[in-house]
């Protein structure tokens, strides 16, 4: 049996059964994106994917960096951190190329803690889809710099002179790419034989700059590979003494690091429902209506995708990165880029987002506010032609310039606690309010530089 034939708890227990394993892995997402989880013992693993496992709730209640918050009401000290029930996903299993047929399953969230689960809130967000008819399609892609670095030597460094795999400029580079043939190969069957596979792959504008589109699929498993790229690119650069960031802006020398999110709708009778042949551009009204969500609430709901402090060092002019929430016809200046093309192919580019995200909860904001606009037959405003730079936008149209306003934003934001739920909204707030407090005890280099010695 094979990992992507599995599809119920019966498969997941043959398969391991199989294969003789006397471990396998599980993990879930934390609210940051990043991969929680831990080798478990088959007969755990057998009882869990009837009744699930315990998994220490603090992973939903601490930041990056394991610090603990202080603002939250899910958990904290006031709860004693118990664990949460996570439920296993038999679907997703997947075999770990470098791990000697080695399992992975990925896990989501129960009970209470499904509320607040970035998972759980993407899979509410595509029942409301169903609700009204529609599934989603998906994709995401992302830039990402390599260096010629190991996590040591960033931390001797302090992450300053930091040594890219390759020097200068050279987009869509020919040579760079065949120098580094093996480490392009490994990428790419890794990301094919962990189903997360990769249909475009090339250099970009910029020292060591690479960047990968991810194949298309329902909204759901789009976020699962978008998550697994992330950690399994990091895993294969360090595995072969280089790193990997995604950052949305690691160096004020070159433009930020894009993730991109691409998405469709199709009725339950499987036609696309964004394309008619009869409109401008083939944009049909439940597009139209589609995009004008996303334009209203973005700036409502900027922290779900512009997540860390680091986020609003990208969204500034002329560095391929919006600063309004604008929208255009295949107009790569803008927030939301509507692409035409045939009915299979026409979608929408939600171009704010960096390379930072979290995927479940960035594409339950790019989803579920387009699906708003759907409920509430939102018109956008007329298309930006030219530079949506040097355009003047309604106030209302103005993205937040920190996290910290951009969280507040989000908690008094009727459409998200609609989309969303209370419970998910007011954690998650807490969660980039905290970023935001933690960013600013940081003394930084430009501070000392600026009024050590003069002010």
């Amino acid at each position: 049996m094979q990992p992507r034939d599995v599809r119920t708890a019966e498969d997941a227990r043959r398969i391991v059964e199989e294969r003789g394993l006397d471990h396998v892995r599980v993990a879930v997402f934390d609210i940051d994106g990043i991969m929680r989880g831990k080798y478990m013992a088959r007969e755990k693993f057998l009882s869990a994917l009837e009744a699930g496992f315990g998994f220490c709730d603090v992973v939903l209640g601490w930041d990056s960096n394991d610090q603990l918050y202080d603002n939250t009401k899910f958990t904290g000290w006031h709860t004693a951190y118990p664990d949460a029930p996570v439920r296993i996903l038999p679907e997703s299993c997947r075999e770990i190329p470098f791990e000697d047929g080695m399992l992975l399953f990925l896990g989501e969230f129960a009970e209470r803690g499904e509320e607040v689960c970035p998972r759980g809130v993407l899979r509410r967000v595509l029942e409301r889809a169903g609700r009204l008819g529609y599934d989603v399609n998906a994709a995401a892609e992302f830039e990402f710099f390599l260096f010629e670095e190991t996590p040591h030597s960033v931390r001797e460094k302090n992450f300053r002179n930091l040594v890219n795999v390759t020097p200068g400029f050279f987009g869509y580079s020919m040579l760079r790419s065949s120098v580094h043939a093996e480490f392009y190969r490994e990428l790419l069957d890794t990301a094919r034989r962990m189903d997360f596979p990769i249909e475009g792959l090339h250099t970009e504008t910029g020292p060591g700059v690479l960047e990968a589109a991810i194949g298309v699929d329902g909204a759901l498993a789009a976020a699962d590979k978008a998550a697994l790229f992330k950690t399994y690119t990091k895993v294969l650069a360090q595995r072969r003494g280089w790193m990997a960031t995604f950052m949305a802006k690691w160096s004020p020398e070159w433009p930020g690091q894009s993730g991109h999110l691409h998405v469709s709708l199709k009725g339950r009778d499987g036609r696309p429902g964004f394309h008619d042949p009869a409109a401008a551009h083939g944009i049909g009204d439940l597009m139209r209506w589609f995009i004008g969500g996303q334009q209203a609430l973005m700036p409502e709901l900027l922290s779900m995708i512009a997540c860390t402090v680091n986020s609003y060092t990208r969204l500034i002019p002329g560095f391929w990165a919006p600063t309004q929430a604008s929208w255009g016809v295949e107009n790569r200046t803008c927030a939301l880029r509507a692409i035409p093309g045939s009915a299979k192919s026409q979608r929408v580019e939600y171009r704010v987002a960096a390379a930072d995200i979290n995927p479940y909860v960035a594409l339950a904001a790019a989803i579920g506010s387009g699906l708003w606009g759907i409920e509430h037959r939102i018109e956008p405003t007329p298309p930006v032609e030219g530079n949506a730079y040097e355009k003047e936008f309604p106030d209302g149209l103005a993205l937040p310039r920190t996290l910290g306003e951009a969280a507040d934003r989000l908690r008094t934001s009727g459409a998200a606690r609609d989309l969303f739920g209370d419970a998910f909204v007011e954690h998650y707030a807490a969660t980039r309010e905290w970023e935001e407090r933690e960013h600013r005890k940081a003394i930084t280099d430009w501070q000392l530089q600026r009024y050590f010695e003069i002010i």
